[in-house]
């Protein structure tokens, strides 16, 4: 598939067929998100796969409710390592790569999931201790995001975007920076 057509095409899919993923495919999604950018090349994230639905219906209360999660085939849960980013770049690792490399991760692999004709959608807004107690985190991982996946049983249409102009800024965005040092 064309990466400027999956990207334009790929969409938030909330509605799952009942079947489930071979592992192949689960492990060549994964495989996408090695080749991710990523600080120093550390690759600081780790996920964990739900297939289990006790886990996954304790991964839709967290998320306050979003019963998609519970009846996806699969829910990965994209965590940052914080402390494997903070090894070598101390607080802005910990605090700010890992979790760009997470990002970084989790966009190459929502782009693996669509071109293999599956659907995914990021779910950011949830209770991170929640998810932390259902997943049995370690200190040092911080959950970034939820991805429920599997076939789609729907075809989302393209959500409104911003114009180019809006966001597009030459050399400098303003006149004063407002950044506090």
């Amino acid at each position: 598939m064309d990466v400027f057509k999956a990207i334009s095409e790929r969409r938030s899919v909330r509605k799952f067929k009942k079947m489930e993923i071979e592992d192949q495919l689960i492990y060549k999604i994964l495989e996408t998100g090695l080749w991710a950018p990523s600080a120093g090349n550390l690759q600081s994230w780790d996920v964990i796969l739900i297939n289990d639905q006790e886990i996954k219906q304790k991964l839709t209360t967290a998320a306050y409710m979003r019963d998609f999660i519970s009846e996806a085939p699969v829910v990965m849960v994209l965590c940052a390592n914080m402390h494997k980013s903070a090894t070598i770049y101390n607080d802005r690792g910990r605090e700010l790569f890992c979790i760009q490399d997470a990002a970084c991760a989790g966009q190459n692999m929502l782009l693996a999931i669509h071109a293999l004709g599956l659907g995914a959608c990021w779910v950011g807004a949830f209770d991170e201790w929640l998810v932390a107690e259902a997943v049995v985190l370690p200190r040092h991982l911080r959950p970034v995001a939820l991805i429920p996946f599997g076939y789609p049983d729907e075809t989302p249409l393209p959500p409104p975007r911003r114009e180019l102009d809006e966001l597009i800024h030459w050399n400098k965005f303003g006149q004063e920076v407002c950044i506090e040092r």
